[in-house]
């Protein structure tokens, strides 16, 4: 996720990134150790429940709750198994890494995750002993199967989860992700392992640092475009513009796809006008403009919240496409709806 700038600069390897001293998924609390009082700092976290991926369960049209310093939070995780690695203001974000315990009873255990906004939403996720994440991210790895050779575009690349996901499972994929903020770039090289991605990859990943609706590559345009744009835990206004996806459609090439993280009533703003359900809606309306029949939608819920994702171009062959997918993500194949009905 990230938001916007009207300049790129466009490199390997971002320049004079901040050096970064130690201190977006479902969203989830933490919450004290038992039997400590709660208090309102033990509830400070909540992060992205656009990311939990529980097909079976159809999400209620109601907003997300509030939490109170004295509700009982089921999917909270224990503030002590919680650590805090990294924690600074950039000149874009309220960045914050925390490390989850492995002992957590969580699905979060075992995890990094990447905070930017005051909210708390996850804006990236990689676990030290497994490689998929039950979380939206794991939809944007079912992307490449659907789409004809060429790049792939990240607008919004964060710490680098779904390019993870992309270039482990498909050896032929070749990622350009774009990222406004320098310094979420540095967070990932330093706590998410986007160094090691990079020198592993060097032909295969490209970090551009800037405006990630500028983005661009040469010859005949992108094979896919997954974007992830959120800023101050929001969809960026341009998103509900019919224009901005006009654009998006033109830098594809033949077959081309994008494959568009919508967010939903699970992400909560920093404006609180800014409503997580409302402006999914206006999204998608503003790509119906575009896409017309050729728009599906899927929806990732948990309990009152959900998060929805948009495809784009004609329904792929679902036989193939779930083929060419490992076992844990075929199930995804079914879910997809035209958003026409």
């Amino acid at each position: 996720m990230t938001s916007l700038k009207p300049h790129i600069q466009p490199s390997r390897r971002s320049p004079a990134l901040p050096t970064i001293s130690p201190i977006s998924a479902s969203p989830f609390h933490l919450r004290p150790p038992e039997n400590t009082p709660r208090n309102p700092s033990s509830l400070l976290l909540r992060a992205a429940k656009s990311n939990q991926a529980q097909p079976q369960k159809k999400p209620s049209p109601s907003p997300p709750p509030v939490v109170s310093a004295g509700d009982h939070d089921e999917d909270g995780i224990p503030s002590d198994c919680v650590k805090t690695l990294a924690r600074f203001k950039s000149r874009y974000n309220y960045i914050r890494v925390l490390e989850v315990s492995r002992r957590a009873d969580h699905q979060f255990a075992g995890s990094r995750l990447l905070l930017l906004d005051a909210p708390g939403n996850i804006h990236s996720i990689s676990f030290l002993l497994k490689l998929l994440t039950t979380t939206y991210f794991d939809v944007f790895a079912t992307f490449p199967p659907v789409l004809p050779p060429g790049p792939i575009g990240i607008l919004g690349f964060g710490a680098g989860s779904a390019a993870r996901l992309i270039l482990h499972l498909y050896p032929e994929a070749q990622v350009h992700g774009w990222e406004l903020d320098p310094a979420v770039v540095s967070v990932g090289r330093e706590f998410f392992g986007l160094e090691k991605l990079e020198k592993q990859n060097p032909e295969r990943l490209f970090v551009h640092i800037g405006d990630a609706l500028q983005g661009e590559v040469g010859g005949d345009g992108f094979a896919g475009i997954l974007v992830d744009l959120f800023s101050k835990g929001s969809l960026i206004p341009e998103l509900q513009d019919s224009e901005t996806w006009k654009r998006l459609k033109r830098r594809l090439r033949k077959g081309g796809r994008i494959l568009v993280n919508c967010g939903g009533s699970c992400v909560e703003a920093e404006d609180p006008r800014r409503d997580g359900k409302l402006v999914m809606e206006e999204t998608l309306k503003a790509m119906d403009e575009v896409f017309r029949q050729d728009l599906y939608v899927l929806n990732l819920g948990h309990r009152s919240e959900d998060s929805t994702l948009a495809l784009t171009g004609p329904l792929p062959d679902l036989s193939a496409w779930r083929q060419a997918l490992p076992s844990p993500l075929k199930h995804y194949v079914d879910m997809w709806t035209p958003f026409r009905g």
